[in-house]
């Protein structure tokens, strides 16, 4: 071995308190084919120099030999393609070490694309063929156009939603445009079938027009039992989700928003439990209030919170902050109970629980050290969080990431497959306020009171009590209107989206 410093792990940046390491996860995991002498220490370097990489060796498997060489595909988990780099050169570095090939994991899985239509009938004989296709199917088709209804019964419309985007607000990747948005539907499709047995498809739209997404969706609802949309910028998401609820006799439901919104109150319902405090007693500041923000806020707005604080870019949203957009102008007038207008530092300072969903490394764990006892830090920006969770915990009594290497992940596919689910069995209309608010508590209570603890808040995604549990809560409020949820605070607003039409400004 060539005496050389290798090349550490990704580290913190000395010159920013708040920088975040990252760990290795499986996002960013590659297979190396290795050649190496056959000989009884050979092995054994590869996966010490990995180690010393600060990379996580999860398999190797010998794929040829000869009575002088072995080649091995030697995987790993690492921190991003920068540190991948890294630990390939590394290798490369080792004496005697022929590094023939590299494959990204992640990009081997997307190749070709992540779902497929599969029929559910047999077309093994003229016979079958008949029936599903001409000349059997133009009775169906006949019976639909007398009872339009019966599409639901007759079609795929029973089971199936659209997975909608225009590409402009790309998971934290920005506008992106439809194509590089498509991988991200093809996944959300997929989760659908895996937890709520739901077929759904991604439709990405090649535009960012308003009145013509509107259109277009509306123009093939028929086809579909729900919308989905996702990825969408705000503001417009809002008015495009408010304009299609009022167009379609269809669920209309914006994940971003709502299954966000329901993941966090689940969660926050627990975090509750943990430390002994009431929602209509704590002070929430959420750092971000975008589309998941707003919808967050609203929430926790209509479950009687104690206070809230809304931040973004141009601080802390209060009465008489001028430029102001509608949908910011509404959480001004109806949050910050004592009109606090200083930066998201001072806003925590004796916060009971502090919400981001915005942009890495905004705090630190001293800001979190201000909070008050017990404190509830929910940092779900990803892949980097608004503080560093380690730093977190040493001050908060429970903390929750949207990251899946971390504890209590909270991810949205706890809600929006259940949430579709128990829409589609009740043949709903609409997505409702209620059935958040169902669905929220279903996800909470799944966990069990006797079962929660600080590292344990939410079900863990794979768990398979939480979609039927969703979804018979969602279907149990689709059935009984306002049977599930207390009157709305008179702090809240009435409506999910009472705001949306007015919503016209890019914040």
């Amino acid at each position: 071995m060539r005496g050389r410093r290798r090349p550490g792990p990704p580290s913190r940046d000395r010159r920013d308190p708040v920088a975040i390491t990252r760990l290795p996860s499986a996002g960013f995991s590659i297979t190396i084919r290795i050649a190496v002498p056959a000989d009884a220490s050979s092995i054994g370097r590869l996966t010490t120099c990995v180690g010393e990489a600060g990379a996580i060796v999860t398999a190797l498997d010998v794929v040829d030999s000869d009575p002088t060489h072995v080649v091995v595909d030697l995987t790993c988990d690492t921190a991003d393609a920068g540190h991948a780099d890294q630990v390939v050169q590394a290798l490369t570095e080792l004496d005697g070490v022929d590094v023939r090939k590299v494959s990204d994991r992640t990009f081997l899985l997307h190749l070709g694309g992540k779902i497929e239509v599969t029929p559910k009938v047999a077309l093994r004989n003229r016979d079958e063929l008949s029936r599903a296709y001409t000349p059997g199917v133009a009775r169906v088709c006949q019976a639909i156009a007398e009872n339009p209804a019966d599409a639901r019964r007759l079609t795929i419309k029973r089971n199936t939603v659209a997975v909608v985007s225009d590409g402009s607000a790309v998971l934290g990747l920005g506008n992106l445009g439809p194509a590089a948005s498509l991988p991200v539907m093809e996944g959300k499709a997929a989760l659908f079938k895996r937890f709520g047995g739901v077929d759904a498809w991604p439709v990405v739209l090649d535009t960012q027009d308003t009145d013509e997404i509107v259109n277009i969706v509306r123009a093939i609802a028929p086809a579909y039992g729900g919308i989905n949309l996702e990825d969408i910028a705000a503001p417009r998401c809002f008015e495009i989700e408010a304009r299609l609820r009022d167009l379609l006799d269809i669920p209309v439901f914006h994940d971003d928003q709502h299954g966000t919104a329901i993941c966090v109150l689940a969660a926050l319902t627990n975090a509750l439990r943990v430390v002994g405090k009431q929602l209509s007693d704590v002070r929430v500041v959420v750092s971000g209030a975008g589309a998941a923000g707003t919808a967050i806020m609203k929430l926790l707005l209509r479950q009687g919170v104690g206070d809230i604080i809304a931040y973004d870019r141009q601080g802390a949203l209060h009465r008489g902050l001028p430029g102001l957009n509608s949908a910011w102008q509404w959480l001004a007038e109806n949050t910050n109970k004592e009109n606090y207008s200083g930066d998201l530092r001072g806003a925590v300072a004796g916060a009971d629980v502090f919400i981001g969903v915005s942009a890495p490394n905004l705090l630190t764990g001293e800001d979190i050290a201000t909070m008050a006892k017990d404190a509830i830090v929910f940092a779900l920006a990803n892949p980097d969080p608004e503080v560093d969770p380690r730093e977190a915990r040493k001050y908060a009594a429970v903390v929750a990431t949207g990251r899946s290497d971390q504890p209590n992940q909270i991810n949205n596919v706890l809600a929006f497959p259940g949430v579709f689910r128990g829409m589609l069995d009740a043949h709903a209309e609409e997505f409702t306020e209620e059935m958040a608010i169902a669905a929220a508590r279903a996800i909470a209570d799944v966990v069990g009171e006797e079962k929660i603890n600080p590292t344990v808040i939410v079900p863990s995604v794979f768990d398979s009590r939480v979609a039927p549990a969703v979804a018979a809560a969602v279907r149990a409020a689709a059935q009984n209107p306002g049977a599930t949820a207390p009157p709305a605070a008179d702090s809240g607003p009435a409506d999910l989206t009472e705001i949306a039409a007015a919503s016209s400004a890019t914040p």
